[in-house]
């Protein structure tokens, strides 16, 4: 009996603890500690814009508090009144109010505006003006909305306009163009990959050959003696100098020649006489050869 009894005591406790820690869970994940007495005020809004229990509240950017709980006033609508559970060591000075903030992926937050009121603040259980800032998505849907409203009827009319145009044959037509363009496009492409591919590498081994010949030249260009090179040239000009000089002077036969018009018409002369005896000659041989075999004896019988 006692075994029994221990036993179903044992049961009792563990389902004790197992419900108390089911709640101390449950109560963490919405923030709320127990085991931390907190200070409660309340909020009163006429939209909260989506706020939601257990959300975090803020102060400064940092989390003092959480919301406990949310009661809509179905007697007087449009009231709402939010509880939210505090930091014990928390201060809310008085003046302060708070703001629900709209975030970018919709979101609510809600954010104390601190008052610079040193000497009083808050007590438990009191409640606070609340204002609702939409933020940015707000702003947008409240400046753009009534625009794009306006628009509506325009883009209509675009849209059929659209419409009508993509109808049109012609447009067809300058799609199979542009079907038949990108398919030629995808021709070259491919030609000019195959080019890329086989010629290309011919024409850079080409290069590559052009490239060591001229590196060769450059190098026996470089195992050239200029000094000597050019000192031979400089010699060389220096005998043409003289040999001109020579010819330009009167000082030897080669000078005298060419520069001196006496002996060119001596010769000329001389060459002339020769030509004329010449003719004589082979005109009148007979005034200076006298060639017989019998012809002297005759003259000597003759005498």
């Amino acid at each position: 009996m006692k075994n029994l009894i221990t036993r179903e005591v044992k049961i009792g406790v563990a389902f004790v603890v197992a419900l108390g820690i089911l709640i101390y869970g449950i109560n963490y994940l919405k923030g709320v500690d127990i085991f931390n007495p907190s200070k409660y005020v309340y909020v009163k809004y006429n939209n909260i814009n989506g706020l939601i229990k257990s959300s975090p509240v803020y102060a400064d950017g940092y989390r003092v508090g959480t919301v406990s709980d949310i009661i809509y006033d179905y007697a007087n609508p449009g009231n709402i009144v939010v509880q939210v559970e505090l930091d014990k060591d928390f201060r809310l000075p008085k003046g302060s109010y708070a703001e629900l903030q709209t975030e970018m992926l919709g979101g609510v937050t809600m954010h104390f505006l601190m008052a610079n009121n040193m000497r009083e603040s808050y007590d438990v259980g009191d409640t606070i003006p609340g204002v609702l800032n939409s933020g940015v998505l707000g702003d947008l849907s409240q400046d753009f909305v009534p625009q794009i409203e306006r628009m509506m009827p325009k883009l209509d009319s675009i849209l059929t306009s659209v419409n009508k145009l993509l109808a049109d044959e012609r447009i067809n037509s300058m799609l199979e163009n542009a079907d038949n363009t990108m398919s030629n496009l995808s021709a070259t492409s491919a030609s000019i990959k195959a080019m890329m591919a086989n010629d290309v590498p011919a024409v850079m081994t080409k290069l590559n050959t052009i490239e060591d010949n001229v590196i060769v030249i450059t190098d026996q260009l470089a195992a050239i003696d200029y000094v000597n090179t050019m000192a031979s040239v400089n010699q060389t000009l220096e005998d043409v100098r003289r040999f001109t000089s020579q010819l330009n002077s009167k000082d030897n036969t080669i000078g005298l020649l060419l520069n001196d018009s006496s002996i060119y018409n001596n010769l000329n002369s001389t060459f002339e006489n020769a030509s004329n005896l010449l003719y004589d000659l082979k005109a009148n041989p007979k005034r200076y050869v006298h060639f017989s075999l019998f012809g002297g004896k005759e003259k000597k019988n003759k005498e």
